[in-house]
């Protein structure tokens, strides 16, 4: 496994000497964890079921990497484009990104046991995403990149149905504070009946994290980013604002695969 992991995320250190490696250690609740801090290490959001967060998912180096390609394809080379969405066969960079998900699904650290996934390949083994999601081919084929400056955000919403569950999220760039908010119930006319008080949970992604959402946190929760003033809050402080790349990772569903397709757009 540590072979992996170094494949896929580089070494930790430059020392060939394994007594110099990152010591390994059995945190409180009797789950792996490592001493780097720098680790890419899953947590859960524990209010909200099958919301999964992977902090330090890519290396300084390796979000470099992907932004450079993300600025090759050319798809934001007028200001007034500000999204891009691909459809069907994905770049390059793209897959590689969505294969080390995969990876860091299977082998990733965590703080928390998450849930067993009875039929996986590791028997009751704990994981992140259900066995039918992990496995499926093409992990993802359906991308959007968005490019947010200093006070924009997207509006709660949940992603359409026309998406199949499990949805990785890449943050680039910037910090920045997303908002979970329970869909509320649908009245006969068709409009959402919140109910009150509407409670928000508030998830700090930092630049290389990644967020796994499916079941509950796919399709109960909507999730926004309102980067206007006093909204990005963080430990009783602001977050200091600068442009913030995100990379979303999606399934589409059987009847809506037509084709490849690439979008450019303003949001």
């Amino acid at each position: 496994m540590e072979a992996l992991l170094r494949q896929v995320f580089g070494d930790s250190s430059d020392s060939e000497d394994k007594s110099e490696e990152k010591e390994d250690s059995i945190d409180d609740v009797g789950c792996h964890s490592t001493s780097d801090p720098n680790y890419p290490t899953w947590e859960p959001i524990k209010e909200i079921k099958g919301l999964w967060l992977c902090r330090h998912f890519l290396s300084p180096h390796q979000q470099s990497t992907f932004l450079s390609a993300i600025q090759n394809e050319g798809w934001f080379l007028e200001a007034s484009n500000n999204q891009a969405m691909r459809f069907g066969d994905l770049p390059s960079w793209a897959i590689e990104l969505s294969n080390s998900i995969r990876e860091v699904v299977l082998y990733g650290d965590r703080i928390h046991e998450p849930p067993s996934c009875a039929g996986s390949d590791r028997g009751e083994a704990a994981c992140w995403l259900p066995p039918d999601l992990l496995s499926r081919e093409p992990f993802f084929d359906q991308l959007i990149v968005n490019v947010y400056q200093p006070g924009e955000g997207i509006c709660a919403h949940v992603d359409l149905m026309r998406f199949e569950d499990g949805i990785a999220i890449v943050s680039l760039e910037s910090s920045c504070v997303m908002h979970f908010t329970q869909v509320g119930e649908v009245s006969d006319c068709g409009k959402e009946q919140p109910e009150l008080p509407m409670i928000k949970i508030p998830v700090f992604l930092m630049p290389g994290s990644l967020v796994l959402l499916f079941g509950d946190a796919r399709y109960l929760w909507k999730h926004e980013i309102n980067r206007k003033p006093g909204f990005q809050m963080w430990e009783g402080q602001e977050v200091n604002q600068k442009r913030r790349t995100s990379i979303t990772l999606r399934k589409l569903c059987h009847a809506e695969q037509q084709g490849n397709s690439t979008f450019s757009a303003r949001a």
